[in-house]
């Protein structure tokens, strides 16, 4: 062998065996880390029970979130209004530290505000009607007024006194345009069709609610719209058709649970999920995540009941659904204080 062709194979075999040393070296490429290992730490803080529908929804959203891997979630309900939400808030960031805060402020919007003020390295996200605020404060609401129309549709067409009651919180915005949107829908079917209005200025008082539905039903209403928890109640007690709201409450009573105006908090969730992980969390107003052309709204199912509602009523609340879905029609947002009678 030539000296020339000696020196070219042991620059082969040198070559060889300096990548074959680099190759054991170098690190494989890194698995996906294990799911537990990648969780935010999210909590919930509700100024009532979970019971109660709002805090329901959200809630559920993020205890489905925990039950599929993608966070790890603890929570404290029924804190109230009296001051114990800015206690608990900041007990919460300093003793768990977690990534994200989610629950509804309203009522304890300054409580929520200064917390989250003294800790900007943890992610709020609060149902509120006031606007985000720089740097960590994110804010969502419960933007189902298209199903509450789809509702009213329902309504106007199934009551034979030509009186309907809805029962709500309070008149603050969130609650009148749902009214609103329910009045406009019953309008829309049926003209003549009058439509009570009752608040229990309270967010949670079911006794209270079921109360007031049935001085409604005592003036002639024979269809009630349960924006408030304890209004499907009465409605059983009675044997009249409701609605319920903001989840499916069906199962509160099969038989005369028409369908409910169902908020999906699934879309906000799963979209701060992915914020906090990625690092990339800001201040901003999640309101689409909750409109029906997002999944965040929708009608629920009629269950056994859809045998008892008129096809061509069934018909047209469906083809009015289609129509809010492709954007052809647009529920209008009014948040005005509605009257007693409508």
């Amino acid at each position: 062998m030539s000296k020339k062709l000696m020196f070219v194979v042991t620059i082969l075999v040198t070559l060889t065996f300096v990548l074959s040393a680099c190759a054991k070296a170098a690190p494989a490429t890194p698995e996906a880390a294990p799911a537990e290992a990648g969780l935010i730490k999210v909590f919930g803080a509700y100024a009532t029970p979970i019971e109660e529908p709002w805090d329901g929804v959200i809630h559920a959203a993020l205890q489905k979130a925990a039950d599929a891997g993608k966070i790890e979630y603890t929570y404290q309900e029924n804190i109230g209004y009296s001051g114990d939400m800015e206690r608990v808030l900041r007990e919460v960031c300093e003793g768990q530290k977690p990534n994200l805060i989610m629950g509804d402020a309203f009522g304890n919007e300054e409580a929520v505000r200064r917390v989250a003020k003294d800790f900007p390295e943890i992610a709020f996200a609060f149902g509120s009607g006031s606007g985000p605020s720089e740097p960590n404060v994110a804010v969502f609401d419960n933007w189902i007024h298209e199903p509450a129309y789809l509702m009213g549709m329902l309504a106007g067409g199934l009551t034979t006194s030509n009186k309907i009651g809805i029962v709500g919180a309070m008149p603050v915005p969130e609650v009148n345009r749902l009214a609103n949107a329910f009045i406009a829908g019953a309008k829309s079917q049926n003209p003549d069709a009058v439509v009570m209005v009752s608040f229990i200025n309270s967010w949670f008082d079911p006794a209270a609610a079921k109360e007031a539905a049935l001085a409604m039903v005592d003036n002639g209403a024979d269809v009630l719209y349960a924006e408030r928890f304890g209004v499907i109640d009465a409605a059983a007690e009675k044997g009249l058709f409701a609605f319920g709201n903001m989840s499916d409450q069906n199962e509160l009573a099969p038989e005369f649970v028409v369908t409910s105006a169902v908020w999906n908090m699934d879309p906000t969730v799963d979209y701060l999920i992915k914020q906090v992980t990625a690092g990339t969390f800001t201040a901003q107003d999640l309101k689409d995540f909750s409109m029906m052309g997002k999944g965040g709204a929708s009608l629920a199912p009629f269950h056994n009941v859809e045998s008892k509602i008129p096809a061509d009523l069934l018909a047209s609340v469906k083809a009015k659904e289609a129509e809010i879905m492709s954007g052809m029609f647009r529920v209008d947002v009014d948040e005005a204080q509605p009257a007693g009678s409508n």
